[in-house]
């Protein structure tokens, strides 16, 4: 397995386990994150994860598939969960939630350095 392949796959387990401090060590310390939603840097993205994981009962992320390309990786996910806390100022609605995203890495020294990424939520 590559390192691309190997941190797509690391990024869903450390999630699903609400593991932020495991997360956080798969990105590169000048992390870049293209998300609007998300504040820069690497803290920015674990705080994100951590609004998720707190405002989302049993979140959750399952790899769809996963495209590695040497130095960028492509992970296509589908994230679960119940919307029980007030997320990014949306009050909880205690639905239960699917997001399918499609997420862009460049991989330098063996870590994730910049993201992109391309989503779409529903409420099941």
């Amino acid at each position: 397995m590559t390192t691309g392949h190997h941190l797509a796959e690391r990024f869903a387990e450390t999630i699903t386990a609400h593991d932020l401090e495991a997360f956080s060590t798969l990105l590169h310390p000048d992390y870049v994150n293209h998300n609007r939603y998300t504040e820069p840097g690497k803290a920015g993205s674990v705080a994100m994860f951590g609004a998720f994981i707190a405002d989302f009962d049993d979140f959750r992320v399952e790899v769809d598939d996963i495209i590695d390309a040497g130095t960028t990786v492509v992970g296509r996910y589908t994230y679960r969960g119940r919307h029980t806390g007030t997320f990014l100022g949306v009050p909880a609605s205690d639905a239960e939630i699917e997001m399918h995203s499609i997420d862009i890495w460049r991989v330098r020294d063996g870590l994730f350095a910049e993201h992109w990424d391309e989503d779409r939520k529903s409420v099941v």
